[in-house]
């Protein structure tokens, strides 16, 4: 009767040798990566700070306090924020325009563009209140300083025969407006694609008590005036 019976086969032996309990588990803990290993992963290096936010911190607000005599160091005038707004009155025809007038702005900001309307209807030009007829941008902080460092470096010399902005464009709380004629001035602008030229309306709001002390901080930050 013993030699009657058939042995294993082979094949289900090497099968049942193969299962060895936990060997997933301890493939699974192996290829997981430890926390310390993520988080030398994750980590990135920080990007540095803009120049001119270094240039402010380092000497203009030093030279801010010396000129304006100021008592103390919050008392420095600075940068709050840019805003470019962009109106077109053509959008009211054909606001196919003002799409195009959206992306062009965000291409200059690098940062998503948001639609002005009417506030108020004017029969004569066919506008009703609500009616989006612009488009504006607000920056602020890193990319605020960054826009500024392409504006003095890169846009204004390519203007046409400029000779420096109006001083008098002041709003008498220390804020200044600039006025463009066109958006072709900023690189990011490829002439051959502008559907229609337009100007465009730049604020630099500070924190500045009157005119002399905006005055004063845009000066040193780089900003050429007319003389």
């Amino acid at each position: 009767m013993e030699q009657s019976k058939k042995p294993n086969a082979p094949g289900k032996q090497q099968k049942k040798s193969e299962k060895v309990p936990g060997n997933k588990k301890k493939n699974e803990s192996s290829e997981k990566v430890q926390p310390s290993e993520q988080a030398s992963l994750g980590s990135s290096e920080k990007a540095p700070e803009p120049r001119l936010k270094r240039k402010y911190l380092e000497t203009v607000r030093k030279e801010l306090i010396a000129l304006l005599s100021l008592k103390n160091v919050m008392e420095a005038p600075k940068l709050s924020k840019i805003t470019l707004n962009v109106g077109l009155g053509e959008a009211v025809a054909n606001p196919k325009l003002l799409d195009s007038a959206i992306k062009e702005l965000e291409l200059i900001s690098g940062q998503k563009a948001v639609k002005t309307k009417a506030r108020k209807s004017i029969a004569g030009f066919k506008l009703r209140a609500g009616m989006p007829i612009g488009a504006m941008v607000t920056l602020r902080g890193d990319h605020m300083w960054e826009f500024l460092d392409r504006f003095i470096s890169v846009a204004l010399p390519r203007i046409r025969d400029f000779k420096g902005l109006n001083e008098k464009a002041f709003d008498g709380r220390g804020n200044f407006t600039a006025g463009l004629k066109e958006q072709i001035i900023f690189p990011e602008i490829k002439y051959d694609e502008v559907t229609l030229f337009h100007g465009m309306d730049i604020t630099f709001a500070t924190t500045a008590r009157n005119d002399e002390e905006g005055r004063a901080l845009l000066k040193l930050l780089g900003i050429p005036f007319r003389k």
